[in-house]
């Protein structure tokens, strides 16, 4: 957290670039913290920040509910009505353009937001054409990266599995009950529905969670490691510092 002026005196700087990371707070099986949407979407915005230079650029404080009725069942879940994240959301985007950012950027977490976060940028842009406002979920910039890492077959890398639980494991492996793996393999009977966490289908379906497994997670979370978390970290922490440059050289 810093000072109040020294947030006015960097987004007032020409090309200043705000990011708020998107989480969640919902169950992801036995053997991973219910907030691990909010940790890895803060972790991946704050190291790509720092990775920047001569880019005046903040990271906010995490929104840490997400939009997640679909986990509600297997308790440890926080949600809420889309339209009240929404308005909430909105709210914060807006309120850091009027301290003088130039673009707002929203690194999301959580599958469940996309639709959210997609939302916030058209209707914040469109409400304000002289700024920017981006979103993205970081996951998504590793589809090939993925390919080349993965010991699981094709779904192994679905909720808390082979993908996430890395990650985790590379930023504290305090957070990961190594004893607790309960997963089931994903299976999706659309044939255009997601086939993995970083290969979402065109088809969106709901579905209540324990239909996937008992736990929760789904994939293949023993297959994790700490050393393929920290290739995945060092590769989305380079891509979305490279994002954050051009969207700086774009908005001065």
């Amino acid at each position: 957290m810093r000072p109040a002026n020294d947030i006015r005196a960097i987004g007032s700087q020409d090309g200043s670039v705000l990011v708020v990371p998107v989480g969640s707070v919902e169950q992801h099986g036995y053997h991973l913290p219910v907030g691990t949407d909010t940790i890895l979407a803060t972790a991946v915005s704050s190291a790509s920040a720092d990775a920047v230079d001569d880019v005046p650029i903040l990271v906010t404080p995490p929104i840490w509910c997400g939009y997640s009725p679909h986990h509600r069942s297997l308790g440890g879940t926080l949600t809420a009505a889309f339209d009240q994240l929404l308005a909430h959301t909105q709210s914060i985007v807006e309120a850091g353009l009027a301290n003088g950012f130039d673009a707002v950027v929203l690194v999301n977490g959580h599958g469940g937001n996309r639709a959210l976060v997609g939302a916030v940028v058209s209707e914040v842009g469109y409400a304000n054409p002289d700024s920017q406002v981006l979103g993205f979920t970081y996951f998504d910039l590793a589809t090939d990266l993925v390919e080349e890492i993965r010991d699981s077959d094709l779904g192994g890398m679905a909720h808390g599995g082979e993908f996430e639980t890395s990650l985790v494991f590379h930023l504290d492996p305090s957070l990961v009950g190594r004893d607790a793996m309960d997963a089931k393999p994903f299976d999706e009977p659309y044939d255009l529905g997601d086939e993995d966490l970083v290969q979402p289908g065109p088809l969106g379906v709901y579905r209540p969670f324990e239909e996937y497994s008992e736990s929760g997670a789904i994939g293949a979370p023993e297959r994790a490691s700490a050393e393929k978390g920290e290739v995945l970290f060092e590769y989305l922490t380079d891509e979305i510092a490279d994002l954050f440059e051009a969207i700086h050289v774009q908005n001065r």
